[in-house]
């Protein structure tokens, strides 16, 4: 058996009786909740780089799982995808873990393509949102990416995509911009850009709705998993499900067309809050 096959075999194993398996049910519970169903769950191992160490294959990968969901008369898929690391022999895994993205890009940025020639005189919400389907589980290597988090760097560059202007430079705690070896805290730190989005002065024309069924695709939700008045994540809108409720895309952990709250999420507690911002109205 090679090596892709044992990872491949040992996912879905888990799907059946493993961790993954609990998780799974949790997230059936959660969507169960919304008055959608999981109709099918599909698991896929994809190799990004493997060495040699003595007697044992390390592997870098990426595990994808794809739901379709019955949201009343239509279907949809959900997309997840996290990078992890496993050490294998010739018959079995023997150590597992997920990690954040280690393969780096080497490319020099060419940083023409984020200048204020971009800048349109209104929010493009549909560029916005087919660069966010295209870049949701890719880096684009005109841009610096956070191995950490990369949620609000991928939000920012959405939201770039569909012509919001850059302004603040070079001070990195004013506006929201990117230069070639600087960017605001507001541009990559979800803290920092929920508040710039609720400034004054924001060049998003940002105005916060009390109910995310009034977003529309391109808007933007934060999230404070823990109610604890840090904010950890953002998310694009990308789609609306059969209740006119957001399905969303995010980075860090890569996702696609995810139910908006976040209930299925490790991150995610009975305190969290929202805020949901309308983009350039």
């Amino acid at each position: 058996m090679n090596h892709i096959s044992i990872l491949q075999n040992y996912w879905e194993l888990q799907m059946e009786q493993g961790d993954e398996f609990i998780a799974l049910q949790n997230k059936k519970k959660v969507f169960k909740k919304h008055n959608k169903t999981i109709k099918k769950t599909t698991i896929h191992v994809k190799k990004m780089k493997e060495w040699i160490d003595g007697d044992h294959c390390i592997f870098i990968y990426q595990l994808l799982k794809k739901y379709m969901i019955e949201d009343q008369d239509k279907l949809y898929h959900e997309q997840q995808a996290e990078w992890r690391k496993a050490t294998c022999s010739n018959v079995e895994m023997i150590t597992d873990e997920e990690i954040s993205n280690r393969l780096q890009r080497n490319k020099v940025p060419d940083y023409r393509m984020i200048s204020d020639e971009r800048s349109r005189q209104y929010y493009d919400r549909r560029e916005a949102v087919r660069y966010a389907e295209r870049w949701w589980n890719d880096y684009n290597p005109n841009y610096p990416y956070f191995e950490d988090n990369d949620c609000t760097n991928y939000i920012s560059q959405c939201l770039r995509a569909g012509g919001i202007p850059m302004v603040g430079q070079p001070n990195r705690n004013k506006g929201w911009w990117m230069g070639e070896d600087s960017w605001s805290f507001s541009w990559s730190v979800a803290h920092a850009f929920r508040w710039y989005l609720s400034s004054d002065t924001n060049t998003f024309h940002a105005k916060l709705t009390d109910h995310p069924s009034k977003l529309q695709i391109g808007d933007v939700i934060c999230y404070d998993f823990e109610g604890d008045g840090r904010w950890d994540h953002s998310t694009i809108v990308v789609a609306k499900d059969s209740e006119n409720m957001p399905l969303v895309n995010a980075h860090t952990n890569n996702s696609r067309n995810r139910y908006w709250t976040y209930e299925d999420s490790l991150a995610w507690t009975e305190a969290c809050q929202y805020r949901f911002f309308l983009i350039g109205d």
